[in-house]
């Protein structure tokens, strides 16, 4: 029997005919890409941390370059003692943490990545924040004594061109390491980091000039720093009083 292909008929079989290949295909390409684009998230996060310690890299050598610089990556509990069994550092979602209200400081996981460069050994903490219309994200390197700012690499989801944005782009994150002289966390103060209303010249060397127009991003990189330094800190004084033989 032969189709009326001017029919109602016929073109709701072959619309459905239609969705369903298409609807396949799209399937088997996510699938296909997949593994791709979990690669290239792992590649992004080893190129982030690897930027925090000054280290310039790519998809092509990011796997090599972080094998080659960080020597070890662990956990810490909101006490700052060091989280044992096999948790992957690397595998620590704390951008879903954040986003997941039911989760409270003390159910969160911290990861610390431990490297070595240039005869130094420098700790990267990775931390997310909000900022005008996102989620903001980064990376910190500290020196050995956990007050001088080494190197930082901040990126973001939403935040405008031009203004808050900046926070990924050189201009700002060079403000945090030596070009502009030494930045450091004044950990035992209430407030360790300021960063400060664009346009505006450091007075301490717990702050930097913000992104004029961005303020609001910027602010918000300083609670990021903030409040997760006031939790890494009591892992850093665990180690400082295991090297003084207190522990």
């Amino acid at each position: 029997m032969a189709f009326d292909k001017n029919s109602n008929g016929f073109t709701f079989l072959f619309s459905f005919i239609m969705v369903v290949l298409v609807g396949v295909l799209l399937a088997a390409l996510s699938m296909g890409l997949k593994e791709k684009q979990a690669q290239n998230a792992r590649d992004k996060k080893r190129m982030d941390i690897l930027g925090a310690i000054q280290v310039d890299a790519d998809r092509s050598n990011a796997a090599q370059l972080f094998d080659q610089y960080v020597k070890s990556e662990y956990v810490v509990d909101y006490a700052g003692n060091k989280v044992e069994g096999n948790i992957s550092a690397f595998d620590v979602d704390i951008q879903k943490d954040f986003r997941d209200r039911t989760l409270t400081d003390e159910d969160k996981k911290y990861p610390v990545y431990q490297c070595e460069k240039d005869g130094k050994t420098l700790y990267v903490i990775p931390m997310v924040g909000k900022g005008l219309w996102g989620p903001i994200w980064g990376f910190v390197a500290v020196e050995s004594d956990f007050e001088t700012i080494y190197g930082v690499k901040f990126d973001h989801k939403t935040e405008t061109p031009g203004l808050g944005a900046e926070i990924n782009q050189a201009m700002f994150s060079e403000k945090f390491n030596s070009k502009y002289g030494l930045r450091k966390l004044a950990l035992n103060s209430e407030k360790p980091f300021e960063v400060l209303k664009g346009g505006n010249v450091p007075a301490m060397e717990n702050q930097v000039d913000g992104i004029t127009g961005g303020t609001i991003t910027s602010k918000g990189v300083e609670e990021m720093i903030n409040r997760t330094f006031a939790i890494y800190n009591n892992h850093f004084k665990t180690i400082n009083n295991q090297a003084l033989g207190l522990n």
